[in-house]
């Protein structure tokens, strides 16, 4: 079994060929966002290199399935001297990316139990997984725009995909979230079931996954996910360079400030 002692936050369990990995609820506090960000963005390529993991799944703590940014920590940005804004936007960037490209490029199946709010980098998490259960009531909300920040990262490279582009520009220009239930509808989710089942389904996915051909899985995978990866090359850099722009602009201070209790 590989070693993810260095991983202080993320709770990895691995057992019959499944790495369970459990994200602690964030709250406000920036460094530990950061520390989380970074665990969550590094440990696809580890995943990877476990050959005990056939498969994975991935869920929350409490209401909250992974929200990879607050209020708080956006409308700090705006006041920190543009070198320091440069080299902050480029670690957040770089971690984006290696979510991303983490789960597209992680040959072994990912099912994510979708127990309560998914946003920013979780939201990425909850639909590049694989086989993707939410509960009934979950939340799945981009917050970019209301933000004033562009929808970068995973959001205009996956969503098209999923549901196509009429949904995708209502809930990604608007920010309105979505529930579980509405993103089965529209194919932002596998399914949706009560918050009760959520786990027990998704892990009941995992198992069977875990159980079956591996290469057979994998590659099955890997042929599906040239898809996103066209869909990448189409706009994951060209959204994500959109969206460090409104950075260093006036939109950004204006949204948080709006938004302020």
């Amino acid at each position: 079994m590989a070693d993810y002692s260095e991983y202080q936050h993320l709770r990895i369990e691995v057992a019959e060929g499944v790495a369970t990995i459990t994200i602690p609820v964030v709250g406000s506090v920036g460094r530990v966002q950061a520390a989380v960000h970074r665990e969550v963005s590094r440990i696809w390529a580890a995943l990877g290199q476990d050959d005990e993991v056939r498969s994975v799944l991935v869920t929350g703590t409490g209401a909250d399935f992974y929200q990879s940014a607050d209020l708080g920590g956006l409308k700090a940005i705006p006041g920190i001297p543009k070198e320091e804004a440069f080299t902050l936007l480029q670690r957040m960037l770089e971690e984006g990316r290696d979510i991303v490209y983490g789960l597209v490029n992680l040959d072994k199946p990912v099912v994510a139990a979708i127990n309560g709010t998914a946003a920013g980098g979780g939201l990425a998490v909850a639909l590049l997984a694989d086989i993707s259960v939410a509960a009934h009531e979950a939340q799945l909300v981009d917050p970019h725009v209301v933000f004033g920040l562009a929808a970068g990262d995973h959001a205009a490279m996956v969503w098209p995909l999923l549901c196509g582009l009429a949904k995708s520009k209502l809930y990604l220009l608007t920010s309105d979230p979505v529930d579980g239930r509405e993103a089965e509808r529209i194919g932002l989710v596998s399914l949706a079931v009560p918050a009760g089942e959520v786990l027990g389904v998704a892990g009941r996915y995992a198992s069977r996954l875990a159980a079956a051909p591996p290469h057979a899985v994998r590659f099955t995978k890997r042929a599906l996910n040239q898809w996103l990866r066209l869909g990448g090359l189409a706009a994951f850099d060209y959204s994500v360079a959109l969206e460090g722009l409104n950075f260093f602009g006036a939109e950004l201070r204006e949204a948080v400030d709006r938004a302020a209790p």
